[in-house]
Protein backbone atom coordinates (compact mmCIF):
# COMPACT_ATOMS: atom_id res chain seq x y z
CA UNK A 1 0.00 0.00 0.00
CA UNK A 2 1.58 3.10 -0.83
CA UNK A 3 1.54 6.50 1.23
CA UNK A 4 -0.99 7.89 -0.94
CA UNK A 5 -3.36 5.03 -0.55
CA UNK A 6 -2.39 5.46 3.58
CA UNK A 7 -3.54 8.94 3.43
CA UNK A 8 -6.11 8.44 0.99
CA UNK A 9 -7.69 6.12 3.79
CA UNK A 10 -7.27 7.66 6.54
CA UNK A 11 -9.26 10.78 5.12
CA UNK A 12 -11.95 8.87 4.13
CA UNK A 13 -12.43 7.61 7.62
CA UNK A 14 -11.99 10.90 9.20
CA UNK A 15 -14.61 11.90 6.46
CA UNK A 16 -16.58 8.96 7.45
CA UNK A 17 -16.46 9.56 11.02
CA UNK A 18 -18.04 13.08 11.37
CA UNK A 19 -20.78 11.66 9.34
CA UNK A 20 -21.46 9.37 12.23
CA UNK A 21 -20.24 11.31 15.05
CA UNK A 22 -22.60 13.80 15.37
CA UNK A 23 -25.76 12.23 14.57
CA UNK A 24 -24.85 9.30 16.88
CA UNK A 25 -24.05 12.14 19.43
CA UNK A 26 -27.94 13.91 18.80
CA UNK A 27 -29.41 10.30 19.35
CA UNK A 28 -27.29 9.21 22.62
CA UNK A 29 -27.45 13.10 24.21
CA UNK A 30 -31.53 12.69 23.84
CA UNK A 31 -32.13 8.95 24.90
CA UNK A 32 -29.11 8.68 27.19
CA UNK A 33 -27.94 12.41 28.10
CA UNK A 34 -25.21 14.39 27.95
CA UNK A 35 -22.96 11.65 30.23
CA UNK A 36 -23.08 9.07 27.98
CA UNK A 37 -21.61 11.03 24.78
CA UNK A 38 -18.56 9.35 24.85
CA UNK A 39 -20.14 5.85 24.14
CA UNK A 40 -20.44 7.67 20.54
CA UNK A 41 -17.00 8.25 20.37
CA UNK A 42 -16.27 5.08 20.71
CA UNK A 43 -18.72 3.68 18.34
CA UNK A 44 -17.76 6.29 15.76
CA UNK A 45 -14.18 5.13 15.93
CA UNK A 46 -15.08 1.67 15.43
CA UNK A 47 -17.59 2.22 12.22
CA UNK A 48 -15.61 4.77 10.45
CA UNK A 49 -12.74 2.03 10.42
CA UNK A 50 -15.14 -0.75 9.61
CA UNK A 51 -16.27 1.23 6.42
CA UNK A 52 -12.92 2.26 5.77
CA UNK A 53 -12.13 -1.04 5.91
CA UNK A 54 -14.66 -2.23 3.76
CA UNK A 55 -13.83 0.40 0.70
CA UNK A 56 -10.07 -0.25 1.30
CA UNK A 57 -10.35 -3.60 1.20
CA UNK A 58 -8.42 -4.36 -1.96
CA UNK A 59 -5.49 -2.14 -1.15
CA UNK A 60 -5.04 -3.41 2.50
CA UNK A 61 -5.06 -7.00 1.42
CA UNK A 62 -1.70 -6.29 -0.61
CA UNK A 63 0.32 -6.31 2.68
CA UNK A 64 -2.13 -6.94 5.43
CA UNK A 65 -0.85 -6.27 8.86
CA UNK A 66 1.92 -3.71 7.64
CA UNK A 67 -0.59 -1.78 5.53
CA UNK A 68 -3.61 -2.11 8.90
CA UNK A 69 -1.19 -1.15 10.97
CA UNK A 70 -0.11 1.89 8.80
CA UNK A 71 -3.66 3.05 8.70
CA UNK A 72 -4.56 2.96 12.23
CA UNK A 73 -0.94 4.80 13.70
CA UNK A 74 -1.71 7.53 11.01
CA UNK A 75 -5.24 7.41 11.76
CA UNK A 76 -4.50 7.46 15.81
CA UNK A 77 -1.87 10.31 15.15
CA UNK A 78 -4.54 12.33 13.32
CA UNK A 79 -6.92 12.25 16.42
CA UNK A 80 -3.99 13.30 18.89
CA UNK A 81 -3.98 16.27 16.75
CA UNK A 82 -7.44 17.14 17.25
CA UNK A 83 -7.36 16.39 21.26
CA UNK A 84 -4.19 19.18 21.43
CA UNK A 85 -6.07 21.71 19.47
CA UNK A 86 -9.47 21.03 20.88
CA UNK A 87 -9.31 23.13 24.18
CA UNK A 88 -8.22 25.81 22.30
CA UNK A 89 -11.70 26.00 20.36
CA UNK A 90 -13.62 24.93 23.98
CA UNK A 91 -14.75 28.32 26.25
CA UNK A 92 -15.24 25.81 28.69
CA UNK A 93 -13.02 23.69 29.07
CA UNK A 94 -10.50 25.24 31.58
CA UNK A 95 -13.72 25.57 34.18
CA UNK A 96 -14.47 22.09 33.49
CA UNK A 97 -11.28 20.86 34.19
CA UNK A 98 -10.93 23.12 37.16
CA UNK A 99 -14.29 21.70 38.47
CA UNK A 100 -13.51 18.21 38.28
CA UNK A 101 -10.67 18.71 40.44
CA UNK A 102 -11.73 20.85 42.92
CA UNK A 103 -14.77 18.44 43.01
CA UNK A 104 -12.41 15.48 43.71
CA UNK A 105 -10.17 17.21 45.89
CA UNK A 106 -11.74 20.52 47.68
CA UNK A 107 -8.98 22.28 47.35
CA UNK A 108 -7.34 25.88 45.17
CA UNK A 109 -3.96 25.70 43.42
CA UNK A 110 -2.34 28.37 41.94
CA UNK A 111 -1.79 29.31 38.12
CA UNK A 112 1.22 26.84 37.88
CA UNK A 113 -0.60 24.12 39.26
CA UNK A 114 -3.55 24.34 37.84
CA UNK A 115 -1.66 24.87 34.46
CA UNK A 116 0.12 21.52 34.80
CA UNK A 117 -3.42 19.99 35.99
CA UNK A 118 -5.05 21.03 32.50
CA UNK A 119 -1.88 19.81 30.84
CA UNK A 120 -2.25 16.38 32.67
CA UNK A 121 -6.00 16.19 31.88
CA UNK A 122 -5.49 17.21 28.30
CA UNK A 123 -2.55 14.63 27.92
CA UNK A 124 -5.22 11.91 29.56
CA UNK A 125 -7.71 12.79 27.15
CA UNK A 126 -5.27 12.23 24.34
CA UNK A 127 -3.85 8.87 25.60
CA UNK A 128 -7.86 7.57 25.89
CA UNK A 129 -8.47 8.86 22.12
CA UNK A 130 -4.86 7.79 21.00
CA UNK A 131 -5.54 4.03 22.47
CA UNK A 132 -8.61 4.13 21.38
CA UNK A 133 -8.31 4.96 17.67
CA UNK A 134 -5.42 2.77 17.41
CA UNK A 135 -7.51 -0.62 18.94
CA UNK A 136 -10.78 -0.27 17.68
CA UNK A 137 -9.36 1.73 14.08
CA UNK A 138 -7.15 -1.60 13.98
CA UNK A 139 -10.12 -4.11 14.66
CA UNK A 140 -12.64 -1.94 12.27
CA UNK A 141 -10.41 -2.59 9.26
CA UNK A 142 -8.99 -5.93 9.86
CA UNK A 143 -13.08 -6.78 10.09
CA UNK A 144 -14.16 -4.29 7.66
CA UNK A 145 -11.50 -5.60 5.16
CA UNK A 146 -13.04 -9.49 5.90
CA UNK A 147 -16.08 -8.44 4.82
CA UNK A 148 -14.70 -8.04 1.27
CA UNK A 149 -12.47 -10.60 0.86
CA UNK A 150 -11.05 -10.37 -2.48
CA UNK A 151 -11.77 -13.00 -4.82
CA UNK A 152 -9.78 -15.83 -5.88
CA UNK A 153 -8.88 -16.46 -9.60
CA UNK A 154 -9.31 -20.63 -10.53
CA UNK A 155 -6.41 -19.93 -12.47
Amino acid sequence: MRFEDIVMCVASIAVIFTLILFPLDMVLVSALGLNWIQLSLIVSFFLSALIGGYIFAGKLWEARREAITKVSVLWAALNMLIVLIAPAGLADWGSKVKEAYQGQYGTTLSTQEWYCWEIMHQDLSMFLNVGLALLLGFIGLYVGSMLRRPVKSGK
